[in-house]
C-alpha cells in the first residue's frame, strides 16, 4: 500500500443513511479521523476484526488520495492522484453509546483494520466519477449502492472544509461518506469492492 499519512472521514454525508440511523444531517461538514493503524488492504486477505464489542458494522465509501500539498483554489482534480472504494467498519453499539453521552467517536471507528480500502488506481476526475456507481457485494448480493452525485457535501467542498480546518497534504485519504443501507458482517463474510460494476478490492471477515 502506498504511503498514507492522516486519514479523514466524513460522518452523515448521504441524507438516507443518516435518516436510516435516527442522525440529523449535517448543516456542513462532519468529519472525525481514524489512525494510521486502522488500514487494511482489501486485497483477498482475511480482516480481523473485534467480535466481542458488539454489532460490526461495514460502511462503502469512495476514498480520495491526495497527491500534493493544498493551496487555496485548487481543485479537486488538481489535488487527488488516486482513489479506492473502501470500508469504513464501525462497532455500532460502541458508538451508540459513546454518542449518547456526547463522547468522541474514536473507541468506535479508529480500531485496528477499521478502515479497509482496496488497491488504489487512477483518479479519473470528479465529472467522470459522478457517472460511475461504487457498491458493495456481501456473499455474492449487493448490500450498498452510492454515487458521488448523492452526497450532501461535494469533493470540493470536502477537500476545502479538511484543509481549512485540519490541513491537507500528500498522502493523506479521505472517506467521502457512506450512502443508505449500512449493516452488520459476520465472521466468515466475504465482501467484494466494485467500482464501475467491476471488482476492484475483497476480503473476508475474521471475527476474534
Amino acid at each position: 500500500m502506498n504511503f498514507i499519512r492522516n486519514i479523514y472521514c466524513v460522518g452523515r454525508n448521504y441524507a438516507l443513511h443518516a435518516k436510516e440511523l435516527n442522525n440529523e444531517v449535517p448543516a456542513s461538514p462532519f468529519l472525525f479521523s481514524k489512525p494510521t493503524h486502522a488500514l487494511a488492504e482489501a486485497n483477498g486477505s482475511r480482516i480481523a476484526l473485534p467480535g466481542d464489542r458488539g454489532a460490526v458494522h461495514f460502511e462503502t465509501e469512495l476514498i480520495v488520495r491526495i497527491g500534493k500539498p493544498y493551496e487555496q483554489g485548487m481543485t479537486v482534480d488538481e489535488l487527488a492522484d488516486a482513489m479506492a472504494i473502501g470500508i469504513d467498519f464501525t462497532l455500532r453499539d460502541v458508538q451508540d453509546e459513546l454518542k449518547k453521552k456526547g463522547y468522541p467517536w474514536l473507541l468506535a471507528k479508529g480500531f485496528p483494520n477499521s478502515a479497509v480500502v482496496s488497491p488504489f488506481f487512477a483518479f479519473p476526475g470528479v465529472e467522470r466519477c459522478k457517472s460511475i456507481n461504487f457498491a458493495l457485494i456481501k456473499n455474492g448480493e449487493e448490500a450498498q449502492q452510492g454515487n458521488i452525485t448523492q452526497m450532501i457535501f461535494d469533493l470540493q467542498t470536502i477537500v476545502d472544509f479538511s484543509a481549512r480546518h485540519f490541513g491537507l497534504g500528500e498522502g493523506d485519504i479521505i472517506f467521502t461518506g457512506t450512502p443508505a443501507g449500512v449493516g452488520p458482517v459476520a465472521d466468515g463474510d466475504h465482501l467484494a469492492l466494485l467500482w464501475d460494476g467491476n471488482q476492484v478490492g475483497e476480503c473476508t471477515v475474521s471475527l476474534n
